[in-house]
């Protein structure tokens, strides 16, 4: 982490002040790694009738058969009682399941126990969500992380902390950011403008934990600055990874050196050879900096391998699952390995960042941009089209 100690830094909950927790299933069926099992899942489901139905579904508090409850917005998803439901599945959207892991979601309010709806209204090709992560005894990995897609609380493992979006209305439009924060560092750094995206960047190298929660030290030096930005950007793009496919160079990208078996159960690392042992399958070479990656506390490669392999219990929806390893699973495990490398390779960077001409909070008191007006802390109205309630009933706006 960069060279600072912890004085009057500015908190990450004033700098974004709007923040929701994130979506709770309360069940863990309707998310996985293979969309195709969702939909075998949902028709397991609408085959059931009676208790079969109920035992399947997984009732809770929150969310049982016949649950009234409106539609997710954006989401063409049904809001007739799930007890009478026998139309098809919804079509699986992409969401971050765990850290650094890219699953699928059937996209149903019925089935979700706390769906966030905030969250979805905002959730669009613009929008990046900042997860903040449970803090956890060495190694813990960065304090934040950053994704394009809709973030979920983790059925198992550290339990993320709030989820932060760049922006408050689709489009990108109205950046989720202290009002006036981006006109109080140009001026300071003297730059003709300051983007809401070359802030996160800054924030996400520059983010540690404190006694009062999370910290950003700022800078009014504009080389610190520039180099703090790039260094952003970078994670930022390899967080999000979306755009042009992040690549290792030539002779240091990981291929499948063994074929990986139908059915692997076991993950080692050869820290000699540099490779990824899946039972007698091989990928190779696998820098150690992306095999000791950890986020809260924990390897980020064991645990993406684990909820791809962990058996479930016979008879449930969890259960419905691919019958041997997939082919586009090992692709998304390339891609792993290759962005938690490249994200390893920035750290020495990151940690020789020395944060000059330091900003405190006091600075931006004085400045005007703190305190927050409590409405930044709040989401924004985007309630711009019509939202179908319980029932096919329309939300009256």
């Amino acid at each position: 982490m960069p060279s600072v100690t912890h004085d009057d830094a500015p908190l990450l909950a004033d700098l974004m002040p709007w923040s929701v927790a994130p979506p709770r299933l309360g069940r863990a069926w309707p998310a996985g790694p293979d969309a195709a099992s969702l939909r075998a899942r949902w028709d397991a489901l609408m085959k059931a009738e009676g208790p079969d139905r109920e035992a399947l579904f997984g009732p809770t508090r929150s969310r049982t058969l016949t649950s009234a409850v409106p539609g997710l917005p954006g989401r063409s998803g049904g809001t007739g009682r799930l007890v009478r439901e026998s139309g098809p599945c919804p079509e699986p959207v992409r969401v971050l399941a765990a850290p650094f892991d890219e699953q699928w979601l059937v996209p149903d309010h019925r089935l979700i126990d706390a769906a966030r709806p905030e969250l979805w209204r905002v959730a669009d090709e613009h929008q990046v969500f900042v997860v903040e992560q449970t803090p956890a005894a060495e190694p813990s990995g960065p304090p934040l992380l950053a994704t394009a897609v809709l973030p979920l609380t983790p059925p198992h493992g550290p339990r993320a902390g709030r989820v932060r979006p760049l922006y408050r209305r689709p489009g990108g439009r109205e950046p989720n950011l202290a009002p006036g924060l981006t006109e109080f560092l140009a001026d300071r750094v003297a730059a003709d403008r300051v983007d809401p995206l070359d802030v996160l960047g800054w924030i996400l190298v520059t983010a540690r934990p404190g006694p009062r929660g999370i910290e950003v030290p700022l800078t009014a030096d504009p080389d610190t600055w520039s180099r703090g930005v790039g260094l952003g950007r970078r994670a930022l793009w390899l967080m999000r990874r979306d755009g042009d496919r992040p690549k290792l160079p030539g002779g240091r990208r990981p291929y499948v050196r063994a074929p990986l078996p139908a059915r692997p159960v076991e993950l080692r690392y050869d820290p000699d050879q540099e490779a990824l042992l899946l039972d007698e399958g091989r990928v190779s070479p696998v820098p150690a900096g992306a095999w000791d990656f950890h986020v809260g506390g924990v390897r980020v490669l064991d645990a993406w391998f684990a909820r791809r392999t962990e058996p479930a219990e016979p008879g449930t929806l969890e259960a419905v699952r691919p019958a041997t390893w997939p082919q586009n699973w090992t692709s998304e495990l390339l891609e792993l390995i290759t962005v938690l490398a490249l994200l390893a390779e920035l750290r020495p960077e990151q940690d020789g960042l020395t944060v000059r001409e330091r900003l405190t909070a006091e600075d931006l008191r004085t400045a005007g941009v703190l305190p927050v007006v409590e409405s930044a802390r709040r989401p924004a109205s985007v309630l711009d089209h019509d939202e179908e309630g319980p029932e096919g009933q329309f939300t009256l706006l």
